[in-house]
């Protein structure tokens, strides 16, 4: 006999960092690793994960919107919006930082529900516009907001380490 999994959201708490960082690390590990030197991957982790990391300040930051995805109440997967930052952004435009899943939860809908989420905060902010950055070589990820209706509207360099990346502005008329 199959039981089926259950997928939740919800907004992640204090007492969800640990394992909210210990996901959206190994997910980050999974997905980026192999493009960069020890030393720049060390150094972009030590920055954005652990106990002094750049996740769990945010996770307190009152001007930041999460969402947690659960499979059977363990975290799978997350999405943080953030205030619009990007140059091609206007002060109204809605910004989703990032969305993350864990790799064992790719293609089970995780990432959908996490989409359906951030795209229903930033119609009822009456933002006109939805962006988000992309790695031009996460296609997986590219495809994916392509299919929501996502455009290449700029670029963005993103740092990891001294390696500077290239990062694909994309937005979403609402």
């Amino acid at each position: 006999m199959t039981i089926a999994a259950t997928l939740t959201l919800d907004t992640p708490t204090p007492a969800d960092a640990a394992a909210l960082d210990a996901m959206a690390e190994a997910s980050w590990r999974d997905t980026f690793a192999h493009f960069y030197k020890p030393e720049d991957l060390n150094a972009f982790l030590d920055e954005n994960f652990g106990e002094d990391g750049r996740l769990r300040r945010d996770l307190a930051n009152p001007l930041m919107s999460w969402q947690v995805a659960r499979i059977d109440g363990a975290i799978a997967g997350y999405a943080k919006m953030v205030p619009p930052n990007l140059e091609q952004a206007h002060p109204t435009d809605a910004q989703l930082a990032q969305l993350y899943v864990a790799t064992d939860w790719h293609g089970r809908g995780v990432a959908q529900a996490l989409m359906d989420w951030a795209m229903t905060t930033a119609r009822a902010r009456r933002a006109p516009a939805l962006l988000l950055t992309v790695f031009e070589e996460n296609h997986r990820a590219i495809a994916f907001y392509a299919k929501y209706g996502f455009v290449h509207v700029g670029d963005y360099a993103f740092p990891v380490g001294r390696q500077i990346d290239r990062d694909l502005v994309m937005r979403l008329a609402l």
